[in-house]
């Protein structure tokens, strides 16, 4: 239900922020926000009944698998995923960013209301700048030399996003047909994370290994299915763009917010080393994307390699 209603949802989305004009980019943005309903409804579902280490487990759980399937996994498929140096830096800054405030706050070095601040403000800046028009670029209080870098970054992306989504302009029962989606995705991402709380804890399996590694999973899947459709196709720029923006999301969305009002689980072995492993991981997708203009299958492999560590260490250590 969950991955059916996900499709429905994201290309649903997708054609009503057509029907309002949104760039390309901002689509973007706007279907990875759909496509994470069932990890962000799931870590909200978890946090709200006070499994707290879950809830965190399944956004940067979900990340770490992220860039694993997304990337990895996509680099493996097509042998090659091109990508635009300034594409990669852009996004990649952000997504860095918003790492790092991730871990600063689950490892308590800053408060939950001081996270979100930081990542929030990164990445409303990150979606502003992308949905300005030429001259309002123009106008930022930056030098020429930077306005242009930005511009060239952006049109750069919207290239390869405008052959990627392509919506059809939404018409009314488009919108039916989201809050319908949204309703049936967030029912079952609820059922979901319930069910396996429940089994785990009848296995006596640690909730880290719940939230982190099969919750994660499982609710990522239907980025992963897109990113990789979108990689096979050569759309590198959609699918890191899928990838990091649906990871700063879940940090923002799925984890800060909700945490300001339940709180975050305490600093914890299993906690930290997942934390780390997803701004790791991140750096290291990154090097391997900008160095060589895109990720080859070898780095590809390299990524789903990380991931198959994590999972071996998280196991090992909870």
């Amino acid at each position: 239900m969950s991955l059916v209603t996900s499709w429905v949802l994201v290309t649903r989305l997708e054609r009503v922020g057509e029907r309002f004009g949104l760039s390309e980019a901002l689509l973007g943005v706007l279907a990875a926000l759909a496509a994470d309903a069932p990890e962000i409804t799931s870590s909200v579902s978890a946090l709200s009944q006070h499994q707290r280490t879950i809830g965190a487990g399944v956004v940067i759980g979900s990340n770490v698998f992220n860039l694993a399937a997304l990337l990895g996994l996509g680099a493996l498929v097509s042998g090659f995923i091109a990508l635009h140096r300034k594409v990669v830096v852009l996004g990649g800054v952000v997504a860095m960013l918003v790492a790092l405030s991730c871990v600063a706050t689950v490892t308590g070095l800053i408060s939950v209301v001081a996270g979100l601040v930081l990542a929030g403000a990164v990445f409303a800046v990150y979606v502003a700048v992308l949905g300005m028009r030429r001259q309002s670029v123009h106008r930022l209080p930056i030098s020429q030399r930077w306005r242009t870098w930005i511009l060239f970054a952006v049109e750069e992306e919207e290239l390869e996003l405008a052959e990627a989504i392509r919506p059809l302009r939404g018409r009314p029962v488009d919108f039916l047909a989201t809050v319908m989606a949204l309703v049936i995705v967030v029912i079952a991402s609820v059922t979901m994370e319930r069910s396996a709380v429940t089994l785990g804890h009848h296995f006596h399996v640690a909730d880290a290994v719940i939230g982190a590694i099969v919750l994660a999973g499982v609710t990522s899947l239907p980025n992963a299915v897109a990113a990789v459709h979108l990689a096979s196709k050569g759309r590198g720029a959609a699918a890191l763009s899928t990838a990091l923006n649906s990871n700063s999301l879940n940090v923002v969305v799925g984890l800060l917010i909700p945490g300001v009002f339940v709180g975050l689980a305490r600093s914890s072995l299993p906690g930290s080393v997942t934390t780390w492993w997803y701004v790791g991981l991140t750096m290291v997708t990154l090097v391997c994307a900008f160095s060589t203009g895109g990720l080859r299958r070898w780095q590809g492999g390299l990524i789903i390699t990380g991931y198959v560590a994590f999972v071996v260490v998280l196991l090992s250590i909870s």
